[in-house]
């Protein structure tokens, strides 16, 4: 696993990055599956990282979604835009910089943003 260094065009968003490491932590600790962040700084206009998890269930997923609007609410992040929760098939939470993708397994293999985004270094976020 690669880690992620900042990208010289662009400065460290540590905010961001606390961030998407605080909501990596608590797809793990609601147990979704196959946790990981890209650190896109540099290669996207879109967000500086994408946290990327499989969930179970719907319920689940929309569960986590949820824990991670708390957790933003209580560190100052307000998502800009959040999708998915109707069909809980793949729920995205928008931050701007950070982009949750909460995706159920066959969504995930489908749209394979791993392999999209191949280019991104992971972040060790353990």
């Amino acid at each position: 696993m690669r880690s992620a260094q900042p990208s010289p065009s662009r400065p460290p968003n540590e905010e961001g990055l606390a961030f998407a490491r605080q909501s990596a932590r608590i797809a793990e600790e609601n147990r979704a599956e196959d946790v990981l962040i890209l650190d896109l700084r540099g290669l996207s206009a879109v967000a500086d990282f994408f946290v990327i998890a499989t969930g179970t269930s719907d319920r689940q997923m929309r569960a986590i979604a949820n824990q991670i609007e708390q957790e933003g609410k209580a560190v100052g992040q307000r998502p800009y835009r959040v999708s998915g929760y109707e069909n809980g098939t793949w729920i995205l939470v928008d931050y701007v910089d950070v982009v949750v993708h909460l995706f159920d397994p066959q969504r995930r293999t489908y749209y394979d943003l791993e392999l999209l985004w191949g280019d991104a270094p992971r972040i060790d976020w353990h």
